[in-house]
């Protein structure tokens, strides 16, 4: 099949994409084992678009249950340049509401028992992640919402440019003096699922930013009751209608402009073993990763 430049990475509440047509289903296993589920490929009004749900259909896994280096190689594998998270938050700045969304532009990982490299075992990279985010599928999410909002499709959900998102192992949600500390660090929003998925992302090459969905304070606002997974899941369901709109709007345009990304080349800087330098296991286990250095 043709590749597909933009794949869709669906997070809690949000486990298909509406509007896609011929929808094909993939089941594929990687080096590194099988992704969350099958990947539903088809197109949103023309664009080559494929869609995978983080969680499993079902919501099966735990954030530390997710594969991501299966995930992000089987998306890899299909063609994809530009990667679109969607991911459920919590709030830690007042401003940012319940229902609100936020473009992070910064990541704090605090995991402890991932996987986060498709590196190692004779085979060595070293990506910068200064900037984490591809700010070209970022503006495509910008352009999404100003669309969506020109409809009248999103009620009052306001939409933050910016912030970041402390990335945390879970599944227990923070302690008050944990929420206390987050908000310190300065970050706008906390969450369980970006980590290593923007790194991965960024090894794979491929351009990847997030439309975080609030659901709640987390536990640190004086007014609200702490977060549970009840009211987390509430939430999250009224905006999931408003984030199908946004991200349907943001696959025409990237399908429309495919804007170059610092991400498409990441590897150029990073790769320190080259191919000729890696035995031929490991170019295999790699060879999605590094198709373009072999030929």
């Amino acid at each position: 099949m043709q590749d597909i430049a933009i794949g869709v990475i669906g997070g809690s509440g949000l486990y298909r994409m509406e509007g896609l047509e011929d929808a094909r289903e993939h089941t594929l296993d990687t080096p590194f084992g099988q992704p969350s589920d099958v990947l539903v490929s088809g197109r949103i009004d023309d664009a080559p678009v494929v869609f995978l749900a983080r969680h499993g259909r079902g919501h099966r896994l735990l954030p530390g249950e997710v594969n991501y280096r299966a995930n992000v190689y089987a998306l890899k594998s299909l063609g994809v340049k530009y990667l679109i998270s969607v991911s459920a938050v919590g709030s830690l700045r007042e401003a940012v509401r319940p229902l609100d969304m936020l473009l992070p532009d910064q990541f704090i990982d605090l995991t402890k028992h991932r996987e986060s490299s498709f590196f190692g075992c004779g085979a060595v990279a070293h990506v910068a992640m200064g900037d984490p985010v591809c700010a070209a599928v970022s503006r495509s999410l910008e352009a999404g919402y100003a669309a969506a909002a020109r409809s009248h499709a999103l009620d009052e959900a306001g939409l933050h440019r910016g912030g970041t998102y402390v990335c945390i192992e879970g599944p227990q949600f923070s302690t008050r003096a944990e929420s206390a500390w987050y908000r310190s660090l300065g970050a706008a929003v906390i969450g369980m699922t970006n980590m290593p998925e923007a790194k991965l992302a960024r090894e794979a090459e491929i351009g990847y930013a997030t439309l975080a969905l609030v659901t709640d304070y987390d536990c640190w606002h004086p007014r609200d009751a702490g977060v549970t997974a009840d009211l987390a899941l509430a939430n999250l369901m009224k905006n999931a209608a408003h984030a199908q709109t946004v991200v349907r709007h943001a696959i025409a345009w990237l399908h429309r402009h495919a804007p170059e990304s610092a991400a498409h080349t990441a590897l150029d800087s990073a790769l320190v073993t080259q191919p000729a330098q890696m035995s031929e296991e490991v170019r295999t286990r790699l060879a999605a990763l590094i198709a373009r250095r072999i030929g």
